[in-house]
């Protein structure tokens, strides 16, 4: 069926009136209004109750100031999480627009592509192999439809649908598995037969990825901590002062110190606007959990064709079992191989979206003959099916002449051929002497088969071998450095083609392939046992004359080998595969609507080295993301100890710090662990050492002792400055201003030397992160504003300090951070 212009299709204004009946063609799912989820998330952060709680104490007790001014951070708060979540879903909206699936339709005669969600009732759409169905319709035309309808009726088995036999109705999420039609919409949305089903699973929770579970597992401990320290706080200092309200505020402001509130927000932060960076480089994101996972990847499973090779097949030279010799391209053809090519041709889809039939119409045009296309249809079809595979098309004229033809894979050309064993001999070195130089072959056969009777299969037809045919398809021309790059990541790279060995090894040796001696053919791994699959999986670099059902099992040897495997794809059949490995890549450009939708990552111009590139970008999220938590627990470990040592130890000033102060300190970390470290570049050596493991939890030992000695050293800074000025003889306004002022340096100085954990501070000074001088510098205004405007400062308590309280200040808060230097240098130098 070769669409003529004869279905116009619906015209603007019928599209309207239909959308205006019917709307649009999605599931409406009742959900909340941004802001009202945006709202009630915030409303139930422990963080701002905590506040509302403390500000209506103030109130309650007549300290208005203290109200007014928990109030205010109250709204602050929620301007800084409410701007983190638009952002996030910001990132988040954009990518969906970009994954939005879209479908062919036509309209006023001529065929354009829309978002699914924008067909209406009514609508004639065109669907093609590798599509879903993108709403219910009645098909018009059809040539050669086949369907895959296990998303409803749970049969795998494919089912062929024409307009005269059977079930006319082609039905929205099912899969196109070959052939294509023209239908008209009759259901949309919800009134799809998927709609009705999709209404009662709209509950299904999605499932939290690993790195999700840990930091709420790791935040929710801190809470139930934070709930016990507030209890016991609380019982002490009533058993001191028997004022409950004010034994109230004291134990909100060391609750208050315990929430690490920021480590959510992070995640959520870094995940989303990855996805976002990614994007900008031409890989979409369809889950965010992928984001987390790119880093731990340890092998990537590709196709030759068009992920290694340039998919630009030409036709480059031609064998005619009469010349028993291999012709160019360009040179001029006998008799037999001008059939040859007008049989390969014939052999063809009649609308040719291959990039090898494509070269074959070419080349059919060339040949100067006339053109005859435009007196056959098709009145028979037998799609690419076999292993190995191959087609073939049964084409008629008006008087009733037959042309039968068909391609595919040499084995299964020469099996389906009388040949004599000899001349199957030769025919069998003719294609691996020109395979071995890197060039794909097809076989092509005849069959004169008459009558209506076609037999079920098509090697039920009797052919008649007309010739090979081989195309020219290089690698890309960065392919090397790609695969050097994975390499020096420590990730392998394995090759999973349809294509044969010889052409294979061929190409795996032009670009550099490490281990393409150990290769194997797909189909010796269909039948072996578990165990064995498993070691021939690993051992082996190269998987040739591979099917879907290999790649699968490949997928899930290498998954039960514990790699962590990506895996990219392109075609109908992909989509278990794809699903199956970690990270599913699908091709944005050849990538068919089955694949970039069991796919996680979309490669948008089917370039392998954006791969590298999202790899990039997932260790360097991960390591970021390490870094803001790292930080989080430092600086609230000094927080938490100012708060509660002196009321332990029984110093004069056992309440040194209020709400306000907390908040306050609260306003500027979480600024800096979400946009700072957001915002660091990917350090030095990131791409060259091995893959981080999967199972690996987020808080290793070694890394959170290191937190925790690093908050502990500031602590004792803090304390000490604190300790010193107060048996100095100085006021309870002095002693908490320096100390407020040792922790603010200790914050600034704790942010430039965990940028990195290996590199100097001074080194890390040249990375190009812009948000650092302007987060500092609003740390150190605002403590200025606090401390040395009268206002504010009366209203939090402090004091203008002299010279040599403020430079001690920020001594103790340098020196309490800046040994960790020192920490580096051993361990560079080790």
């Amino acid at each position: 069926m070769v669409f003529n212009g004869a279905t116009k299709g619906l015209n603007a204004e019928q599209v309207r009136e239909s959308r205006l009946k019917y709307g649009y063609n999605r599931i409406d799912v009742k959900r909340r209004a941004p802001w009202i989820r945006a709202l009630q998330d915030l409303l139930t952060e422990p963080m701002v109750i905590l506040l509302l709680i403390a500000s209506s104490i103030y109130f309650m007790g007549g300290n208005i100031g203290d109200g007014l001014f928990l109030a205010v951070a109250v709204i602050l708060v929620s301007i800084i999480s409410l701007y983190q979540d638009a952002k996030s879903q910001k990132a988040i909206k954009m990518l969906k627009e970009l994954t939005a699936p879209k479908s062919k339709v036509v309209r006023d005669g001529t065929i354009e592509e829309v978002k699914v969600e924008e067909i209406v009732v009514g609508d004639v759409i065109m669907v093609e192999e590798g599509t879903s169905v993108p709403a219910d319709a009645l098909i018009l035309e059809s040539n050669d439809l086949s369907l895959n309808e296990s998303l409803l009726t749970g049969e795998s088995l494919t089912v062929f649908k024409d307009a005269d036999h059977g079930d006319p109705l082609i039905y929205q999420g099912t899969l196109v598995m070959s052939g294509l039609a023209l239908s008209k919409v009759v259901a949309i949305g919800g009134e799809t037969q998927l709609g009705k089903i999709g209404k009662s699973v709209q509950g299904i929770v999605k499932e939290r990825s690993p790195l999700e579970l840990q930091i709420r597992n790791f935040v929710g401990k801190m809470a139930v901590l934070g709930a016990i320290v507030f209890v016991a706080i609380w019982a002490v200092n009533f058993l001191h002062s028997h004022n409950p309200v004010d034994s109230l505020l004291k134990a909100l402001t060391l609750a208050m110190s315990v929430l690490p509130e920021e480590i959510p927000v992070a995640f959520t932060t870094f995940m989303a606007l990855g996805a976002w960076r990614l994007m900008k480089t031409g890989v979409i994101v369809k889950d965010m959990k992928t984001v987390e996972t790119l880093g731990s990847a340890t092998v990537i499973c590709v196709d030759k064709t068009g992920t290694i090779t340039e998919n630009s097949m030409e036709l480059a030279w031609i064998f005619a079992p009469v010349t028993q010799r291999w012709t160019r391209v360009g040179e001029p053809f006998n008799r037999d191989e001008l059939e040859l090519i007008t049989m390969a041709m014939w052999s063809s889809e009649p609308i040719a979206f291959d990039p090898m039939e494509l070269a074959l119409h070419r080349a059919y045009v060339q040949l100067g003959k006339g053109d005859e296309r435009t007196r056959y249809r098709m009145v028979h079809e037998y799609p690419l099916s076999g292993t190995p595979p191959m087609m073939t098309h049964v084409f008629e004229d008006d008087n009733g002449n037959r042309i039968i033809a068909a391609k595919g894979a040499p084995e299964a050309i020469l099996a389906v051929c009388d040949l004599e064993g000899e001349a199957k001999a030769e025919l069998v070195e003719a294609v691996s002497g020109l395979a071995r130089e890197g060039y794909r072959i097809l076989g092509v056969a005849q069959s004169y088969f008459q009558g209506s009777a076609f037999p079920h299969d098509q090697q039920g037809l009797p052919f008649e071998f007309r010739g090979l045919v081989a195309f020219h398809d290089p690698p890309k021309p960065n392919i090397n450095e790609v695969l050097e790059q994975f390499y020096a990541a420590g990730i392998k790279v394995k090759i999973l083609t349809g294509d044969i060995s010889e052409t294979t090894m061929a190409i795996a040796q032009q670009i550099g392939l490490r281990g393409a001696e150990n290769h194997i053919p797909g189909g010796s791994l269909l039948d072996m046992p578990e165990a064995e699959l498993n070691t021939a999986v690993a051992r082996n670099t190269i998987f040739t004359r591979v099917f879907p059902e290999v790649k699968l099992r490949i997928i899930n040897a290498l998954k039960r080998s514990n790699e962590i495997v990506a895996m990219t794809g392109d075609g109908v059949n992909d989509g278990p595969a794809l699903k199956a490995a970690h990270i599913g890549v699908a091709m944005g450009k050849r990538g068919t609507e089955i694949a970039k939708e069991a796919a996680s990552l979309v490669l948008v111009d089917d370039d392998l080295s954006k791969m590298v590139q999202a790899v990039a970008m997932g260790r360097r999220i991960y390591d970021n993301l390490k870094k803001a938590v790292q930080y989080i627990i430092s600086i609230h470990i000094p927080i938490i100890l100012v708060v509660f040592l002196p009321l332990v130890l029984g110093w004069a000033y056992p309440n040194i710090f209020m709400p306000k102060h907390v908040i306050v300190l609260e306003l500027i970390m979480g600024p800096t662990c979400s946009i700072i470290f957001e915002n660091e570049p990917m350090e030095k050596g990131t791409m060259s050492r091995d893959p981080r493991p999967f199972a690996q939890t987020f808080f290793k030992p070694r890394e959170l002792a290191i937190s925790l000695l690093q908050g502990l050293v500031i602590t004792m800074g803090t304390l000490a400055m604190y300790y010193f000025t107060m048996s100095q003889g100085e006021g309870e306004a002095t002693v908490r201003t320096v100390v407020f002022a040792t922790l603010i340096t200790s914050n600034i100085f704790l942010t430039l030397v965990n940028r990195s954990f290996h590199y100097s501070m001074f080194r890390t000074m040249g990375y190009k992160n812009t948000m650092i001088p302007l987060i500092i510098l609003i740390a150190v205004v605002v403590t200025g504003l606090l401390v040395y405007t009268d206002n504010l400062a009366v209203l939090f308590g402090f004091v203008p300090l002299d010279r040599k309280l403020l430079w001690g200040s920020m001594g103790a808060g340098f020196v309490a951070v800046i040994w960790f230097e020192l920490w580096k240098l051993i361990k560079r130098s080790c």
